[in-house]
Order: C-alpha cells, then sequence, then structure tokens
C-alpha cells in the first residue's frame, strides 16, 4: 500500500527512524488493529494508534464518560460526562487523522459476537479492566491466531506481555491458567496513579508498531512489569 505525498509529510518522524522508512509507514497504513476497552488504557492507546497512522483501528466500550474518568482517561472532556465514550472516541480520534478508518462497537465483546470481530484484525489490544475480558480476548485470538498485546494496571503497578505472537507461543492463560480463581476473586476497584495508563498503553502501542512492521524485538512470551514509585522493572519468560 503506497504513501501519498501528505502522508510520506505526515509520518516524516516516524518515516526517517533506521529500518523504519516508507515501508514501515505503509505497512502500518494496511494494518487493522482492535482496541477492546475504552478506559484508562484504550483513551491512550487509540489516540498513539490514530497518530501513528494504523490504517483501521476498532474502538470498542459500552461505557459512559464519568467525572472520576478525567483523571487519567484523557481521550475525554468535562462536557462529556453521560455520553457514549466509544461514540465520543470516534469523534475525537477522526479530528486527529482522518486518514484513519475507524469503526466503533459501542457494546462489548462477548462469547457470541468475538470471533466474527476479532477475525477482521491483525492484532488485538486488551485494554479492558476485567479478568473474564481477558480471558475471552485470549482465547479468541488463539482461536482466531491473532497476536493480542495484553496491558493491565492497578494502583502504581503495571504489566505488559505479547500473547499469541508467532506460535507456539504463550497466552493469558499461560500466565494465569486458573480462571475460575481469578474471576471468583471479582474486580478490585483500586486506585491507579493518572500516569500509569499512559506508560503501558504507549508500550501497547508500540509492541502493536513492532509486531505489524517487524522493526524491532516483540516482546514475545515475555511479561513485562514496571512500578512507577520506585521506576524499577521486571521481566520473566513465560512458558510456551
Amino acid at each position: 500500500m503506497k504513501l501519498t505525498h501528505s502522508e510520506t509529510e505526515r509520518y516524516n518522524r516516524q518515516i526517517i527512524l533506521p529500518d523504519f522508512g516508507e515501508e514501515g509507514q505503509a505497512k502500518l497504513k494496511a494494518a487493522k488493529v482492535l482496541v477492546v476497552g475504552l478506559g484508562g488504557l484504550g483513551s491512550v492507546a487509540s489516540l498513539y494508534l490514530t497518530a501513528a497512522g494504523f490504517g483501521t483501528i476498532g474502538i470498542m466500550d459500552d461505557d459512559t464518560v464519568a467525572i472520576h474518568n478525567l483523571q487519567r482517561q484523557i481521550l475525554y472532556r468535562e462536557d462529556e460526562v453521560g455520553q457514549s465514550k466509544a461514540i465520543r472516541a470516534e469523534a475525537t480520534l477522526q479530528r486527529l487523522n482522518s486518514n484513519v478508518r475507524l469503526i466503533t462497537y459501542n457494546h462489548r465483546l462477548t462469547a457470541e459476537n468475538a470471533e466474527g470481530i476479532v477475525n477482521q484484525y491483525d492484532v488485538v489490544l486488551d485494554c479492558t479492566d476485567n479478568y473474564a475480558a481477558r480471558y475471552l480476548i485470549s482465547d479468541t485470538c488463539v482461536s482466531c491466531g491473532k497476536p493480542f498485546v495484553y496491558g493491565t494496571i492497578g494502583d502504581t503497578k503495571g504489566q505488559l506481555a505479547v500473547f499469541n505472537y508467532q506460535p507456539p507461543a504463550a497466552n493469558y492463560r499461560t500466565l494465569y491458567p486458573n480462571q475460575e480463581t481469578l474471576i471468583a476473586q471479582g474486580n478490585r476497584n483500586k486506585g491507579v496513579m493518572g500516569v500509569l495508563p499512559a506508560v503501558i498503553a504507549s508500550l501497547e502501542v508500540n509492541e502493536a508498531v513492532k509486531i505489524v512492521t517487524g522493526v524491532g524485538t516483540p516482546l514475545k512470551d515475555t511479561l513485562f512489569m514496571i512500578d512507577l514509585m520506585t521506576n524499577e522493572t521486571m521481566k520473566f519468560r513465560l512458558p510456551v
């Protein structure tokens, strides 16, 4: 897929990177990525995916904007409180980059619709905040043969991994095999440092860029962890 003159100018700072070039940008233009969840992680991830020039971006969330979201969900504004996150996200992202095709899902990913939706995309970004959704995303990506970029946050700590990339590969069940125990615990309403989603979501987008372009080394079968209070990071290899 060729770039137009305006696209070459727009993405110049990426194109001039070593090993990236117009070929890398053209691969982004041809790529389709799905963002599941438009909260703290999803609002940042969708902004950077759009700015980077991914050709087609699916955005999914059934929630509405709340005042307590605004401390970290930078996609939204005070006058949008009470409105659909997916609809407001679409409007903002389209204003950021009119070249990008946005597909908006104002509903949840479910067992009934997951395979049909995921099959349309090249990469899936998990920006959700609950265990059941992550297991569904992981299982569907395994079934459909799609790479899954996993991110999660809580208080001052975040995690990142790339699952189901170039199988045989680890998936979410490799990291957390006991689904029933996790879901039974419920999704605790933890506090979160406002900048933490920006850190993890930016890294998620970076993994998607690497997967699509082939530039760099994706975080395949590896769990990355960071604590913003100490700036300590750790990596763990996952069994395949």
